[in-house]
């Protein structure tokens, strides 16, 4: 089971990678849920070892092409993210003080927790893409403008895979008007 969970998850990564044009030093949220994996409800059937098994293939997969990645906590613990302290320095985001264990964060926040070198929890962010397995809610924490990312790879487990890329704002052009239109 793990090992298909694992292919899984890199196929759905390695999708988001290209069609997100994604680049070194890009900032990727995830959000998981090991329960819906599991063919469970949300937040009803957590898995430690479901989420070590796509938390760890997500890290390497990311460490090889030079990306960061923050996991979403739930919502218990108001959807912060764990990140690795470095790159929450570096982007300026604020630390708040929390350990995520798999009834307070989830499977996929405490493993990332244990695993990354130096993790730091923070509130919020601004990812330049994200990848949400099961339907956790991250377009929070996403740059605008969101764009949606359709996956083949769109499940893992029994989870519903969505993803998105983002873009800076359209500013103008020839969609855009500059009076209002009377009736």
């Amino acid at each position: 089971m793990y090992e298909s969970l694992k292919r899984e998850a890199a196929e759905a990564f390695e999708e988001l990678c290209k069609s997100g044009n994604l680049k070194r030093g890009n900032l990727i949220v995830i959000g998981g849920s090991s329960s819906e994996i599991r063919g469970g409800y949300i937040g009803k059937d957590s898995s430690y070892e479901v989420g070590t098994a796509v938390v760890s293939t997500l890290i390497e997969k990311a460490d090889e092409k030079g990306l960061h990645l923050a996991f979403q906590c739930c919502e218990h613990l108001n959807r912060a993210l764990i990140i690795e302290r470095k790159i929450a320095n570096e982007l300026g985001y604020e630390e708040v003080t929390v350990v995520p264990w798999l009834h307070a964060g989830g499977a996929f926040s405490t493993n990332a927790y244990y695993t990354f070198k130096d993790p730091a929890a923070v509130l919020q962010i601004k990812a330049d893409a994200g990848l949400d397995i099961g339907l956790t809610m991250i377009g929070m924490h996403l740059k605008r403008v969101a764009v949606p990312v359709r996956l083949k790879n769109n499940k893992i487990g029994e989870a519903l895979v969505v993803a998105a890329r983002t873009r800076p704002p359209l500013i103008g052009g020839e969609r855009a008007h500059y009076r209002r239109e009377e009736g």
